[in-house]
C-alpha cells in the first residue's frame, strides 16, 4: 500500500494533516468492512481542510467521514477523496451562556458530556447517537425522543474553494432523518442552543440513556447502529422481528437477536454480505407486511469487481 503525506493533489501548498493513498476503509467503519479509499485525508484543523479543498481538481469526488457509523462502504472502495473530520475538526467551546460551538468531528456523546459539565441541558439524547456532530447534522440524527436540528441555532459550512459560511436553520429543509440545503457546501460546525440547568440531572439522564441502550441494543460488536428508518407509526425492528428474521445470516453477517434493526458482522462478513442481507430483509418485510423499509445507513462505493482505476496510477 502506498502512503504519502504532506501534499495536495496536483497543487503546491503543503498540508499539516495526513494524506494517504489506498487506505482500507475497514479501518474506519464501525462494521469493519470496506475497500480502499483512493485518497484519504486527515486535516489538522479547519484551515488545513480549506487548503486541501482548494487544491483538489474540480472533478475529484469528496466523501465526508466521522466515526464510520451509519455507513456501509462496498468492497471495491471509494474513488476520490475521503475526508476524516475527527479529530482535526474536534473543537468544542462555550460561545454564550447557553450556546456551544461544536465542530463536525466531535462525537455526539462527547458533546452531551461537555454540555452536562457546563451545566447545560437539552442534548442528553446525543448519548444514543454513535456518530459525530457532522453526521448528526447531515441526517437530523435522533435518539430517545430527541432530534438534532431543533437545538441548532446556526451551522458553519465549507465549500470546494475553502470558503466558510455561517447559515441559519431556515436555509435548510429538515425532516425525519433528512436534511436538504445549499448545494456544494458541507457542515464543519454547529452552534447548539441549550438550556441552563442542572448538570447533575443531565448526567443522570445520560447515564440512563446508556443503560437503556445497553439493555435494548447490541453494543461492543461490529454494527452500524440502526439499519432502517422507522416507518410512520411503527418500528422497523418490530416488523423485522415479526417476519422471523432475528438471527438470519448471509455469509458472515446476521440480524441481531437482541434488536432486529441491527445487522452485525460476526467477524468474517464482507460489505457484499451485509448489503445482500439488507436487501433480503427489505424484501421479506415488504412481502410479509406490505411495508417498504427505507435504509438509514448510507451505502457508498464500488462493488469489488467494479472499482475504477486510480487517476494517479
Amino acid at each position: 500500500m502506498v502512503r504519502e503525506e504532506g501534499r495536495v493533489l496536483g497543487a503546491a501548498p503543503m498540508l499539516r494533516g495526513r494524506l494517504l493513498f489506498d487506505e482500507p476503509m475497514a479501518r474506519h467503519t464501525s462494521w469493519r468492512v470496506g475497500g480502499p479509499a483512493q485518497h484519504f485525508f486527515e486535516p489538522a484543523d479547519l484551515d488545513d481542510l480549506a487548503t486541501y479543498l482548494r487544491g483538489l481538481p474540480e472533478s475529484e469526488p469528496i466523501f465526508w467521514l466521522g466515526l464510520g457509523s451509519n455507513l456501509l462502504v462496498r468492497d471495491g472502495g471509494i474513488r476520490g477523496s475521503v475526508i476524516l473530520t475527527a479529530p482535526g475538526l474536534g473543537g468544542i467551546e462555550r460561545i454564550a451562556q447557553a450556546m456551544l460551538r461544536v465542530e463536525a468531528g466531535v462525537p455526539c456523546a462527547k458533546a452531551a458530556r461537555f454540555s452536562a459539565d457546563a451545566q447545560l441541558e437539552g442534548v442528553e439524547f446525543f448519548t444514543g447517537i454513535p456518530g459525530t456532530i457532522g453526521g448528526a447534522l447531515a441526517m437530523n440524527a435522533g435518539a430517545f425522543g430527541g432530534e438534532t436540528w431543533p437545538i441548532v441555532a446556526a451551522v458553519e459550512t465549507i465549500d470546494r474553494q475553502g470558503a466558510v459560511r455561517v447559515r441559519a436553520p431556515s436555509d435548510y429543509r429538515v425532516g425525519y432523518r433528512s436534511v436538504q440545503g445549499p448545494a456544494g457546501e458541507w457542515f464543519v460546525a454547529a452552534h447548539l442552543a441549550l438550556t441552563p440547568g442542572d448538570g447533575a440531572a443531565a448526567k443522570a439522564r445520560i447515564k440512563e440513556c446508556l443503560r437503556l441502550r445497553a439493555k435494548t441494543q447490541p453494543t461492543g460488536v461490529a454494527s452500524c447502529g440502526s439499519v432502517f428508518r422507522n416507518p410512520s407509526g411503527d418500528h422497523a425492528g418490530r416488523l423485522i422481528e415479526s417476519c422471523g428474521l432475528k438471527g438470519y445470516e448471509i455469509g458472515g453477517a446476521h440480524v441481531s437477536r437482541k434488536h432486529a434493526n441491527f445487522i452485525l458482522n460476526g467477524g468474517s462478513a464482507t460489505a457484499a454480505d451485509i448489503e445482500a442481507l439488507i436487501s433480503h430483509v427489505r424484501a421479506v418485510v415488504e412481502r410479509e407486511c406490505g411495508v417498504r423499509l427505507m435504509p438509514e445507513v448510507h451505502i457508498v462505493g464500488e462493488p469489488a469487481a467494479h472499482l475504477p482505476g486510480r487517476s494517479d496510477d
